[in-house]
């Protein structure tokens, strides 16, 4: 399979007539499985392509956003914008209606692609965003209220599709949380296509023979880590992806077993969860049952054969489904504790690396040596190198972006003039070629005698702490004092839900404090923070369950 010298919309056609009726996109709704085959997508995108083009006259190089939960129409939208000569808008459904606004008028897109669910959230966008012109309504059987519907849209596919050169911007995303001034990242055809060519490795190495398996998505479709691996890569692959509408453990092996589930795109937090899942049932069974598991699970340890693995947690494997191998897990580094464990009771777990800068992937690890603190070597047309200085890690290659849309002057704060994107991220290569990420440039504390704290190392140490739930480490200023300007090391924490069923405030409150203190002796003493502050209420987080740190330091008045 190779791409050189092809464009998006030529990918598109080869795959809808390779694939055929093979199902390429479903989903459970409440009327029972809905499944999109390669040869349906194809017309569906097509349907809603010569529409725009024969109806509305939408003009090549226009902007159209999307309002949607993942579904397969989603899908199609994103292909039909590809044909009509459109430039897709994967909108965040999580975003107030001001950061949605404020994106909208910084892309000004001519329509928008919207789920019966956000609808009214459409409407209102509407009559603030002087360029949207059209809403498409997106679900079958739908209340429209007068508006078009996909699924009403005359039987016509033969509109002239538009050819795109590969400088052409295929995507803006914008980052999770936007507000008042948005940041989208350009995504060209040619970063587009340079994923795909790049990711054949990985994945070739991945599934070997297995391609065409059944994918699980759980990531909403504006995460560009979603939008390019486990969307456009896995269709080229002629996989069948299918989406969840919840993200709860119990739904999500249902659905696994329901579809045979082969694989998965994952973000850390989702992994933390299940394996927190296993073990709430573990401790909830016989006794001899949780003995057996431990006796398995240390013996495992020393057993070099997934196969063998599989055989030993046979139960654990039969609830998602029996054919799980593994998943990618990205968007945030990944808990070396949590991706062993998975690798004990035999399911791979790939940590790769990336930006949306990027397109998104760098780096994806299969090393066989399986050092999980590796996010992998770069993807075959990347060149990386280390600041010397700084230790930022610097990245050259055709997936770089474009830039930030209608923001040149931080675009060239970012890709020098040499091209090497500086990524703000700290980071080693080691002898092999193999990237470690360290931290953020951003989260780095400089504390008054000038020595360097980096929050993710101080967030590795708390969170092997049984009693919390999360964690988020910064630096706060000192405002008073000979060290006034200074910063010094805040930690907030949030306990695990059961002790507060179990326990009064104040034994939560010593018991924490207590083990904090033991886990910060493997800091040595200025890393420790000097202020701890307990919390019941979850921290604020992204889409992707990032924990968003400056909301947490304004929570506690930390700026």
């Amino acid at each position: 399979m190779e791409y050189k010298n092809k464009n998006i919309l030529s990918i598109l056609d080869y795959k809808t007539n390779d694939f055929d009726d093979k199902v390429a996109l479903g989903i459970k709704t409440q009327l029972g499985w809905k499944e999109l085959t390669y040869h349906g997508l194809g017309l569906l995108s097509r349907k809603i392509a010569t529409y725009l083009i024969n109806d509305l006259g939408i003009e090549k190089g226009e902007t159209m956003a999307i309002l949607s939960e993942s579904k397969p129409e989603f899908g199609a939208c994103v292909f039909a914008s590809v044909l009509t000569g459109m430039i897709t808008v994967p909108l965040d459904i999580k975003l107030t209606k001001y950061e949605l606004r404020s994106i909208l008028l910084d892309c000004a897109p001519s329509l928008i692609f919207v789920s019966q669910h956000y609808l009214d959230m459409a409407k209102m966008l509407q009559q603030e965003v002087p360029s949207l012109k059209h809403i498409i309504v997106l679900d079958e059987h739908a209340h429209n209220e007068g508006l078009v519907n996909i699924y009403d849209l005359p039987d016509n596919y033969k509109a002239k599709w538009r050819i795109r050169s590969q400088k052409d911007t295929a995507l803006i995303i914008y980052t999770s949380g936007t507000t008042g001034a948005p940041k989208g990242v350009e995504i060209s055809f040619k970063n587009m296509t340079s994923q795909l060519i790049d990711l054949l490795d990985p994945l070739d190495e991945i599934l070997g023979e297995k391609k065409g398996i059944n994918v699980l998505s759980i990531l909403p479709m504006n995460h560009l880590f979603e939008m390019t691996v486990g969307f456009s890569t896995f269709l080229s692959f002629g996989c069948s992806i299918y989406y969840t509408q919840s993200l709860k453990p119990k739904d999500i092996l249902g659905i696994m077993t329901a579809k045979q589930i082969g694989f998965m795109i994952v973000v850390p937090a989702f992994l933390k969860l299940l394996k927190t899942s296993i073990e709430n049932e573990l401790k909830n069974s016989p006794k001899i049952k949780q003995l057996m598991f431990k006796l398995l699970y240390h013996t495992a340890k020393f057993l070099p054969f997934y196969s063998i693995k599989k055989m030993m947690f046979k139960p654990i494997h039969d609830k998602f489904g029996g054919k799980f191998m593994g998943c990618i897990s990205g968007g945030a580094p990944l808990d070396i504790e949590v991706g062993r464990f998975f690798e004990r009771i035999g399911i791979k777990v790939y940590q790769g690396y990336g930006l949306s800068e990027t397109s998104p992937v760098v780096s994806v690890n299969t090393d066989k040596r399986h050092v999980l603190a590796s996010v992998g070597r770069p993807l075959r047309h990347f060149e990386a190198k280390i600041d010397p200085e700084t230790g930022e890690l610097f990245l050259r290659s055709p997936s770089v972006m474009k830039g930030y849309h209608n923001m040149p002057e931080l675009t060239a704060q970012v890709i020098d003039s040499e091209g090497w994107l500086h990524t703000g991220d700290i980071a080693k290569i080691d002898k092999d070629g193999h990237l470690y990420i360290t931290g953020r440039i951003k989260n780095m504390i400089v504390l008054s005698g000038g020595k360097k704290v980096f929050s993710e190392e101080v967030e590795a140490v708390l969170e092997k702490s049984e009693y919390l739930a999360e964690v988020c480490v910064f630096g706060a200023s000192r405002t008073f004092g000979a060290k006034d300007g200074t910063e010094e090391v805040v930690a907030v924490v949030v306990p695990k839900e059961h002790l507060y069923n179990e326990h009064t405030d104040e034994e939560i409150d010593k018991m924490v404090r207590a083990d904090i203190k033991n886990h910060l002796l493997r800091l040595t003493a200025y890393k420790r923070p000097v202020n701890i502050i307990i919390q019941r209420e979850p921290l604020p987080k992204t889409t992707t369950r990032k924990i968003k740190r400056k909301e947490v330091k304004e929570l506690v008045g930390a700026i």
